[in-house]
């Protein structure tokens, strides 16, 4: 068809009418199952002729009758209803008008191709060819044909193009691209969701409830496979979350996904997944390489918290550009975006982008819900997960705090101790113990505080600080235990008290003295060098109940192969299967170590407990065992 000149005023316009009643035959001769495309495409070519003529012919702006601007009326709407897909663009390529079967072809509503690109209409890969094929048509007006896949919302429609100018009386040129569908068997589509029927292809009723309960069941169980991949992952690294979350939806909602973070509040990308096919490292490297853009579609939602959807991207920087500067869009042959905010109460970490292949068409509406519901509950996760390394990191200083990683030596003594944190119920117990030293010799502490958790721990912190830095000024424990009830009284720790035993250690004549005060606290076991062992007296009152303080005062000689083993009543009170108490045979255990190092007796005692309890232990246990060795020969040493 040759580029229009300005029509011959002689020549007499079509009927109106006729043209009518011509076009609705031709709707139903399409609608015909199986029927044979070309003979339809050249009739409508040929009426579409008519019309323009019929157009061109019609009186100038000024001088139109009533009965023109009636044929006018009706020559637009034959072009609505023309069974063949016609759209009318611009000059520079932009859409101007598309009639029903267009509209259909690429499963949208009327309008909604008006104002864009024809060429972002096309898959991805054919896009920068068909822009310059309509601008060689428009500027040399030399009529070309090419085939091409429009993408719709069942991925890619395999079109016939036919591309040529239009010229109309009194009006700007014109590019006119009529659209033809290849044969089923040249057409390649996407996933099986419910997606509007195409032209000339009609979809039974049944058909269609079909296959939306397909895509509805497929929703949810997408749905139900986020919910069970972020409960399965709580305990994991927040990287691990994001990564799995990704590679989960990039397997079921989109061909590619996409996560940005904020990081000190600027957007960075973190991770990328894709289809599981060779090449998709590569692109996730590439993918990787680009920051989100400023004014990008992550960004853009990052700054309003709203989900983006774009159909037919007509920008392809809107991922940004690889390494070797081509857009990432056009690399991941992108051809629908959809980008929403990962918020949650209390948190904003991000942006979720997901992309789809031309083949597996666009996102529908049902789809942007489903990916707001999965990012938000991604956050929630992430905020979770936040709480629980906080707390964790909050307990781990407490612990260390309290619990030193590694005893401080005494000299002469051998020295080892163990925390067994409870196997159920509160990470933070309130168990302590401390070494350090006094004025005229070593000093020693261990307790316990009613309760768990990070109260608790607070008030066993409070409680060893004050033991420690009153032993700096008195060697006598019991002394020391006194005025720390007298701190504990006075802050006041909401009824909370403390069960210690402070000892002071120092060598007299080869022997280690030891003078063992307790405030409530289960006594120590002594181990004799030959293998017998006998149980401590405590006794006393915790700290922290009342004004005057009672304390029990035991002193002992030690010789070199003597052990002294102090615990926590969480040893003492863990019970086995059978309901027994591990307090009943720690003599017993301790009796059967003797002649062993500190931290062989440790050791020993700890797997012993726990074949005792079977592994579960309702209570935090400390353990502190003390060997005497050989007196340093030239009194204490630092």
């Amino acid at each position: 068809m040759a580029p229009r000149q300005h029509a011959d005023s002689s020549k007499q316009a079509p009927d109106a009418g006729g043209l009518r009643d011509r076009v609705l035959a031709l709707r139903q001769a399409a609608a015909v199952p199986h029927a044979d495309a070309q003979p339809l495409l050249d009739a409508a070519l040929a009426e579409l002729d008519a019309a323009v003529e019929a157009i061109e012919l019609a009186p100038a702006p000024g001088s139109v009758s009533e009965g023109s601007s009636a044929d006018r009326k009706l020559l637009a709407a034959i072009f609505a209803q023309v069974p063949v897909a016609i759209f009318l663009l611009g000059m520079d390529g932009a859409i101007r008008r598309a009639n029903s079967a267009a509209s259909g072809l690429i499963g949208a509503s009327p309008g909604y191709a008006t104002g864009r690109a024809f060429s972002s209409l096309a898959e991805p890969a054919a896009r920068a060819a068909l822009a310059s094929q309509l601008a060689a048509v428009g500027r040399t007006g030399e009529p070309q044909a090419r085939s091409c896949g429009l993408v719709g919302y069942r991925g890619v429609r395999q079109c016939q193009l036919t591309i040529m100018t239009v010229t109309v009386r009194g009006d700007e040129d014109r590019l006119l691209v009529v659209a033809v569908p290849l044969a089923a068997k040249d057409q390649v589509t996407g996933p099986q969701e419910a997606r509007p029927a195409l032209p000339q292809e009609p979809m039974e009723t049944t058909d269609q409830v079909t296959d939306l309960v397909s895509a509805l069941t497929r929703r949810f169980d997408v749905a139900t496979a986020i919910s069970r991949l972020l409960l399965e992952n709580a305990p994991a690294s927040e990287a691990q979350t994001l990564q799995r979350f990704g590679r989960l939806l990039a397997g079921t909602i989109a061909t590619w996904v996409i996560i940005d973070v904020f990081e000190e509040g600027t957007l960075r990308r973190h991770s990328a997944a894709g289809p599981d096919k060779e090449g998709s490292a590569g692109l996730v490297q590439a993918i990787m390489s680009a920051e989100p853009p400023a004014g990008g579609v992550a960004s853009l939602v990052a700054a309003s918290d709203s989900a983006l959807l774009i159909a037919h991207p007509e920008d392809e920087g809107i991922l940004g550009a690889s390494e070797s500067g081509v857009p990432v869009l056009l690399l991941l042959g992108g051809a629908c975006v959809l980008c929403v905010p990962i918020v949650a109460p209390g948190i904003r970490l991000g942006t979720l982008t997901l992309v789809r292949e031309a083949a597996a068409g666009m996102f529908r509406l049902a789809d942007v819900g489903l990916a707001e519901d999965a990012a938000e509950q991604l956050a929630a996760t992430i905020a979770v997960q936040r709480t629980m390394r906080g707390r964790s990191e909050a307990a781990e200083a407490l612990r260390g705090s309290l619990l030193p990683r590694e005893p401080r030596p005494i000299p002469g003594v051998d020295v080892a101790a163990a925390h067994l944190p409870p196997t159920l119920g509160e990470d933070v117990g309130g168990d302590f113990y401390d070494i350090y030293p006094t004025p005229d010799g070593w000093g020693i502490a261990i307790g316990d505080v009613v309760g768990k958790g990070q109260d608790a721990a607070a008030v066993t912190a409070a409680a060893r600080h004050a033991i420690r830095v009153l032993s700096h000024w008195t060697a006598d424990p019991a002394d020391v235990l006194l005025r720390a009830n007298e701190i504990m009284l006075a802050e006041g720790f909401g009824g909370r008290f403390v069960t210690a035993a402070a000892a002071h250690l120092s060598w007299r004549e080869g022997r280690l003295r030891v003078v063992l005060a307790s405030a409530g606290h289960p006594g120590p076991v002594l181990v004799l060098g030959d293998g017998r062992a006998r149980l401590v007296e405590g006794g006393g009152v915790p700290l922290g109940i009342f004004s005057e303080g009672e304390t029990e005062v035991t002193e002992l000689d030690l010789c070199p192969g003597d052990l002294l083993f102090f615990c926590t009543d969480g040893l003492t009170g863990a019970r086995s299967p059978l309901a027994g108490y591990f307090g009943d045979q720690l003599t017993d255990a301790l009796s059967g170590l003797s002649g062993r190092s500190a931290a062989e007796v440790v050791g020993g005692l700890r797997q012993t407990l726990t074949g005792f309890c079977d592994g579960v232990l309702l209570d935090d246990v400390t353990m502190l065992a003390l060997r005497v060795g050989e007196a340093p020969q030239a009194g204490r040493e630092s």
